[in-house]
C-alpha cells in the first residue's frame, strides 16, 4: 500500500506540474487572479461532487474540528498565484523544483519537530542529502535557463 500511495504521490506532483504549465499560460491571458479564481472554481464543483457522491460520514463536521485547521484551506491561494506569477517568468520546470524545495524543506521540519500534531520523524543525514540534492538541481536547472536566455540575446 505504501508504494501505491508513492505512485500516486508522484503522479499528483506531475499534474501540478501540468497545471502550472497550463495556469501560467492562461494566467497571462487572462490575469493572475482570475485564473487562480476559475481554478478554485472548478476546484470546488468538483469536490463537492465527490463529497456528495463518495464520502462517507465523519464523526465530526468541519465546524466541529480545531480551528487552526482550517488554515490549511488559505494555503492554495497564494500558491497558485505564485505559480501563475512565477511561470510566466521562471519556467514550468524551475517554478516546480523551488515549489518542491520549499515543500521539502518545511516537511523536513514539519516532521522532525511533530508540528501541527504530525508524529515526530527525526531528521538525519540522509533527509540532509535530499534537501542538498534538491537544492544542487534548482542550481543547475535555473543555470541552464540563464544560459539559454544568454544565446538567445
Amino acid at each position: 500500500m505504501a508504494v501505491l500511495m508513492v505512485i500516486l504521490a508522484v503522479l499528483g506532483g506531475a499534474l501540478l506540474s501540468v497545471q502550472a504549465a497550463i495556469n501560467g499560460q492562461l494566467g497571462s491571458k487572462v490575469g493572475v487572479f482570475r485564473c487562480a479564481f476559475l481554478t478554485f472554481s472548478v476546484g470546488a464543483l468538483i469536490t463537492g461532487l465527490l463529497i456528495f457522491f463518495f464520502e462517507s460520514a465523519h464523526p465530526l463536521t468541519l465546524m466541529d474540528v480545531p480551528k487552526w485547521q482550517l488554515i490549511g484551506a488559505l494555503f492554495g491561494v497564494p500558491y497558485i498565484v505564485i505559480m501563475v506569477l512565477a511561470v510566466q517568468r521562471i519556467g514550468t520546470a524551475v517554478a516546480t523544483v523551488a515549489v518542491i524545495f520549499g515543500q521539502l524543506t518545511m516537511s523536513l521540519l514539519i516532521d522532525n519537530y511533530g508540528w501541527l500534531g504530525n508524529t515526530a520523524i527525526p531528521f538525519s543525514t540522509h533527509r540532509l542529502a535530499a534537501i542538498v540534492c534538491l537544492a544542487a538541481a534548482l542550481w543547475f536547472i535555473y543555470r541552464s535557463n540563464q544560459d539559454v536566455g544568454k544565446a538567445v540575446d
